[in-house]
């Protein structure tokens, strides 16, 4: 007998609202929720794909310990009575930092990722920390930091109401929106269109985007920071600067002033290969605009200059007057985040606290390069253990960080690997033990990273689909217990650890001034909170002492769980609104126009004014059915234009002797792969075109669909060595290749 329960989409940004089709244990069909108060019935095809994605055969069911050189199935028990030895061992041995953790993009997609994993780095206390973030959106967090003194406040722009929309580097009509968390993010775009708006879409690629756009600027790959500093200087330079009602809480505007004077139009237009005249007219369209947005996305931020430019971009919407303003550019307001904190000066943000062993990159928000994993591991020195056992999180950096063959052989050599992942994947395979999570049809979910990066402020909560299966483990269970073991308290209750953090967090609540719960005692209010599960109960505490919530009384009508759990479909809580000074937490207390860190790397920037590439450059591109190296085992999604083909323009194609669909060899500072052309006028020309996430054709996985095609890694073109020096982030676009045609 069949019947339908609601789920909220985790294989994007998008968060959209389904309705699953349920027959007995087993997800056999999704469509929109046409009530969900967010995404209103839009669905993409991977939502389409969740009963296949939930149900994939190769889905790992129990967990796997190395035995004598071989994965062997084992229990629960067994698996992380491994798991605290091996770790434990190492950090007895060798000290924390020798125990490195790896976190995958997948974290930001379920309960559990957003939960635990702070958990068990403090359990750690290790610096050895590499997230998804560095081959990224790190520049992004790197810029907010220094602007707002709060890297995770990042402004997104006002979809819905905006007049004037410039995107840099971004293709949501593939992505589906990305640190913009927008359901029919292409609906969206039309809609402005349609109310008389206007797109903008600055790419070396006509992508989908490109062509909805109102008009599309081919830039040369890697120069998009010299592109929005040369439309920062015309703002100056024309008098166009008209900050509006953010005029008091702006410090260092004279100082950017003469920091961006020698970016004109005239003086970066060779480098960026687009004329002075277009960049002019940019600017003043940005600034005449009733309201405008500016939004950067993955192009510009895995590039030299990615701070830079992300940077820039949130200085183009202060300058006119576009930051915190409804159809500008603002920060949303999730109903989780703590209860805002009066506005004033904070302890700002801080860059280098600790720096990588082997190269010395320094730290980026606790974290170090994904690039320099493979060398941290590999590479003895003497500032201390190299790392010899490796936690990993949903992920797969064999196939996401450069270079994945000295990271394959890394690997390799750990004495300990412990990887949390319902695949036997090209990183998973090397683990001592892997511990798989279910399917997320038998998982909860709520958007605690997603929410606060979304167009429209709201609230939404689906608890598992199915039951749990039988001999399967909650993933929050999972990383609970991952915790325990990684701070020697393995065999504990794991329930405790969701109980600990509920009364360190009343705990300091009843402290706090500003807290709707101050003076009050903190286990009488642990006994008011409701929840089946202790992440159920977490999230009503975080729900009551948020922003909408009812503060456990003092606001009756406010949020709780059980509020929540009434509205299946969720709560809509209003479009974004203003919040200046609040979220600002500099030691000004104000935005900080021009940090230290940011005029120092400007001169780096001058230096690129004069850098011209003399053959072809690569740039990356997403797919609409692929969340990077996710999907290709689920046959729905792998079929169509979702293809790992090289993008060549015919010019380029002709001048090398290129047919289309014949191979071609692609050679970089990293290594060379050889993949199908396919010759078209969407890539300018100069520019070739490879997207990420594929290479599944090591041997000892388990994903037997993407096997049959396994398309090759583009990331092992680069050799780790190309960063972007603020953030750590990976250069993964505008970097040199040869391309030599095989037949």
């Amino acid at each position: 007998m069949s019947r339908t329960a609601l789920r909220i989409c985790p294989l994007c940004e998008a968060t959209c609202g389904l309705t699953l089709t349920v027959e007995g244990s087993r997800v056999t069909g999704a469509r929109g929720d046409r009530d969900d108060v967010f995404s209103k019935g839009f669905i993409c095809p991977k939502g389409a794909s969740f009963g296949a994605v939930d149900g994939d055969p190769d889905r790992l069911r129990t967990p796997l310990v190395r035995e004598d050189g071989v994965l062997r199935e084992a229990t629960w028990e067994e698996a992380f009575d491994a798991v605290a030895a091996g770790i434990r061992t190492v950090v007895e041995r060798s000290g924390p930092h020798a125990v490195g953790i790896v976190l995958g993009n997948p974290n930001v997609h379920t309960m559990a990722g957003a939960l635990y994993p702070p958990l068990l780095i403090a359990a750690l206390g290790t610096h050895s920390l590499f997230t998804a973030s560095t081959v990224d959106q790190m520049p992004k967090h790197v810029s907010s930091g220094l602007l707002f003194g709060d890297a995770n406040a990042i402004p997104v722009p006002d979809l819905d109401r905006t007049d004037h929309l410039l995107l840099i580097g971004a293709n949501p009509l593939e992505s589906n929106g990305s640190l913009c968390t927008a359901p029919d993010f292409p609906g969206r775009l039309k809609a402005l269109r349609a109310r008389g708006g206007t797109l903008t879409v600055i790419d070396p690629r006509r992508t989908r985007t490109a062509r909805l756009a109102d008009r599309h600027i081919a830039v040369r790959p890697g120069t998009d920071a010299l592109l929005l500093a040369a439309m920062t200087a015309v703002l100056f330079e024309e008098g166009l600067v008209d900050p509006g009602e953010l005029a008091p809480h702006l410090q260092g505007i004279e100082e950017l002033r003469e920091a961006v004077r020698d970016f004109t139009p005239e003086a970066v237009a060779a480098a960026c290969d687009v004329d002075a005249g277009t960049i002019r007219a940019l600017a003043r369209e940005l600034a005449a605009a009733p309201t405008a947005a500016v939004y950067g996305r993955v192009g510009s931020s895995t590039v030299s200059h990615g701070t830079l430019a992300n940077w820039l971009v949130d200085v183009l919407n202060i300058l006119t007057g576009n930051l915190d303003r409804p159809g500008g550019a603002l920060f949303p307001q999730a109903a989780t985040d703590r209860t805002p904190r009066p506005a004033g000066p904070s302890h700002g943000f801080a860059l280098g606290r600790w720096h990588s062993r082997v190269s010395r990159h320094p730290e980026a928000k606790g974290e170090l390069p994904l690039s320099s994993l493979a060398e941290e591991i590999d590479t003895a020195t003497e500032e201390g253990e190299p790392i010899r056992a490796l936690i990993a999180v949903g992920a797969n950096p064999v196939l996401s960080a450069p270079d994945g063959d000295r990271l394959d052989r890394a690997l390799a050599s750990l004495d300990f690997m412990v990887s949390v992942d319902p695949y036997l994947n090209e990183t998973s395979r090397h683990a001592t033990v892997v511990l798989p999570p279910p399917p997320p049809g038998q998982s909860p979910h709520h958007d605690f990273a997603f929410n606060t990066l979304a167009v429209r402020n709201q609230v939404r909560y689906s608890r598992a689909a199915v039951p749990l299966e039988p001999g399967r483990m909650a993933e929050t269970e999972i990383m609970a217990r991952l915790v325990l073991a990684a701070s020697g308290m393995h065999g504990a209750d794991p329930a405790a650890v969701d109980e600990t953090v509920v009364g360190r967090t009343l705990g300091k609540a009843v402290r706090e001034p500003h807290s709707p719960v101050h003076g009050r005692e903190a286990g009488e209010l642990a006994a008011l909170l409701t929840g089946d599960t202790g992440p159920e109960r977490r999230l009503d505490l975080m729900l009551r002492l948020g922003p909408y919530g009812d503060g456990f009384g003092v606001r009756p009508d406010g949020l709780t769980l059980e509020r929540l759990l009434a509205h299946p479909h969720g709560i809509d809580l209003g479009p974004l609104a203003p919040r200046l000074p609040q979220p600002l937490k500099t030691r000004s207390g104000k935005v900080e126009l021009l940090p230290e860190p940011i005029a120092a790397d400007l001169p780096r920037l001058k230096e690129a004014l004069r850098e011209r590439p003399e053959g072809l450059v690569l740039v990356g591109r997403r797919h609409l059915r692929s969340n990077n190296s996710w999907l290709h085992n689920v046959p729905a999604l792998t079929g169509g234009t979702n293809r790992c083909t090289v993008h060549i323009h015919p010019e380029d194609a002709e001048r090398l002797g290129v047919r289309d669909g014949a191979a071609v060899r692609l050679k970089g500072a990293g290594g060379e792969v050889t993949a199908p052309a396919e010759v078209t006028d969407a890539v300018r020309p100069g520019v070739v075109s490879l997207p990420h996430g594929w290479g599944h054709d090591r041997p000892g996985t388990r994903t037997a669909h993407a096997a049959k095609d396994p398309g090759v890694n583009v990331n092992q073109l680069l050799d780790g060595t190309l960063l972007d020096p603020l953030s750590g982030n990976a250069v993964l676009n505008a970097f040199p290749v040869q391309l030599t045609a095989l037949t």
